[in-house]
């Protein structure tokens, strides 16, 4: 395991005296990282420690029981663990539309404090992705623009839990994969490990977030809208003897019908819809992204058939 010191990004600076050093460390993290920590990013703790505490309880209330009833459990004694994650989790859609009162079980408290941290977090997502457009040269909302599609960007959240596991020397978590999508902003545990990224040949363990600082990577679109100057990373989450982890995943991403080129020059694939792209990564979300990229160049280019 390699140990490194991680970029954290101070949001209390992007306006103070510190601004250009801190312009400067975002690109530097956006470029050589594809991952990095936020703090003073302005969203209410209070309400992120509510968020927290919730989402807990409906593990606790809803899902744990099934979790250790359900296929992927049961395949741990079978030892037949090798293309399951040893997750539970649930999917919100918030924008264009929500979903969350459909989500069994959940609480009407979950679901307002849910919106209120979401309507916060897609504020500073839309802040970093202008701040992204300034580093890389473009116009402020260029990257909010290429996302909108006819509706807007798409945003939406998996909430995680990656229950105690007895071997988890024999399951991931999730296994390695690079996200879809666009800006990913995570609300973590601040307590039990797990979550790793690769660099530079090792895999970088990213250690709980403490006093709720929020941890951001960048996905596959984003690589292709910077002409790959913001690289999609490869992560992973491994499983706990001790703890079960908590992930909260919010994606700012296109709309599935946006049109998704490279700013200043087609070096990557160019004109796809997002929703075709999802089709592919939903059957590859495991392999190389390389692959995926040139089968979206040849569909653009006229041959409808995806590689893989």
């Amino acid at each position: 395991m390699k140990e490194m010191e991680i970029p954290v990004i101070d949001f209390g600076e992007i306006n103070g005296e510190e601004r250009s050093k801190t312009m400067a460390l975002l690109n530097q993290a956006c470029e050589q990282w594809g991952f990095f920590q936020i703090e003073n990013h302005g969203i209410d703790k209070k309400l992120m420690d509510k968020v927290k505490q919730l989402v807990n309880a409906h593990y606790e209330e809803n899902l744990k029981e099934s979790f250790y009833q359900s296929e992927i459990a049961r395949s741990l004694e079978k030892d037949d663990t090798s293309d399951k994650d040893w997750e539970t989790t649930f999917f919100v859609w918030h924008r264009p539309t929500s979903n969350i009162e459909a989500i069994p079980n959940i609480s009407e408290d979950l679901c307002k404090t849910m919106n209120e941290y979401i309507a916060q977090l897609i504020n500073l997502a839309e802040k970093l992705s202008e701040l992204m457009c300034e580093n890389l040269g473009l116009e402020k909302d260029d990257i909010k623009d290429a996302f909108s599609g006819s509706k807007g960007p798409s945003v939406g959240t998996k909430v995680a839990k990656y229950p105690k596991c007895s071997q988890p020397e024999r399951v991931r978590g999730l296994r390695e994969h690079t996200d879809a999508g666009g800006i990913i902003l995570l609300f973590q545990d601040d307590q039990v490990p797990g979550l790793e990224f690769f660099k530079d040949g090792k895999w970088v363990a990213i250690p709980p977030s403490k006093n709720n600082t929020i941890f951001v990577n960048t996905g596959d679109q984003l690589e292709v809208l910077s002409n790959g100057r913001y690289k999609s990373t490869l992560h992973r989450v491994l499983t706990d003897k001790n703890g079960s982890r908590l992930s909260i995943a919010t994606f700012y991403n296109p709309a599935g019908d946006a049109l998704i080129s490279p700013a200043p020059k087609l070096l990557y694939p160019s004109s796809f819809r997002f929703q075709d792209y999802l089709k592919l990564y939903a059957t590859t979300k495991f392999n190389d992204k390389g692959p995926r990229f040139e089968s979206m160049k040849q569909m653009a280019n006229g041959n409808n058939g995806f590689h893989t």
